[in-house]
């Protein structure tokens, strides 16, 4: 293993792990936003509420996440008038932006779903009680429901934030100079596919565990009532 190209090539690929991590935390916390309302327009009765939101969630965990990029990237140039005379082109003509929205549009379906698990999964009894106590609609859903909901869903959505930030690595065909971006313009340069990967990978494990750990925290923290001996951990 050539060892030198490595020690060469780590503060480009530190670089490209910074452009990871935005990419990544951007993506999680507007997936996070948009994906909490849907959740709860989801569970809705009315089929008019419910089944739009079953139809995003329907596409964009259906179809593969390389494709969706491509489609806001590249198919977005066919509408260039349009977008342009609504003021959004300047936005969609750009790599990083077209990687922002597809990566956020599809974790917010897949955390729609993992969420509407949890809002479902909330115990009747629970939901009853606050009734009793006079509460109803939003403020029933944001002081009990949705508390509950996360703490149920956290260990999931943990899951598809890993997933997410792996699945990062596809914004490198867009031309971001991500870890695998910069990974793969060295490599086709240098011939050293081998050491090149195998440090990208490396990378990605760190990040990977880095968040685990970051998230095993909160879950120590809402779920300590439940295991004592953790939450002190």
């Amino acid at each position: 293993m050539d060892t030198e190209i490595i020690i060469e090539s780590l503060p480009r690929l530190l670089d490209g792990a910074l452009i990871t991590m935005e990419i990544t935390a951007i993506s999680v916390v507007l997936g996070f936003i948009l994906a909490i309302p849907l959740s709860v327009l989801r569970v809705s009765k009315n089929p008019f509420i419910r089944w739009p939101v079953y139809a995003f969630n329907f596409y964009f965990r259906g179809t593969p996440l390389l494709v969706q990029i491509f489609l806001i990237y590249y198919g977005s140039g066919q509408f260039q008038e349009f977008l342009s005379d609504w003021g959004l082109w300047h936005f969609f003509r750009e790599a990083w932006f077209c990687a922002i929205l597809s990566l956020t549009l599809n974790t917010a379906a897949y955390s729609c779903e993992i969420f509407r698990g949890g809002i479902e999964g909330v115990s009747f009894g629970e939901v009853e009680a606050a009734r009793a106590c006079g509460m109803s609609g939003s403020l029933l859903y944001r002081r009990i429901i949705l508390p509950a909901a996360l703490r149920i869903a956290w260990p999931a959505y943990t899951n598809e934030v890993v997933f997410l930030l792996q699945s990062s690595s596809l914004v490198s065909v867009i031309t971001l100079m991500d870890i695998t971006g910069v990974a793969r313009v060295i490599a086709a340069r240098s011939f050293a596919f081998y050491e090149l990967f195998i440090t990208a990978a490396v990378i990605y494990l760190v990040l990977v565990y880095g968040v685990l750990f970051v998230f095993k925290r909160v879950e120590n923290k809402i779920l300590g009532h439940l295991n004592p001996g953790a939450a002190s951990s």
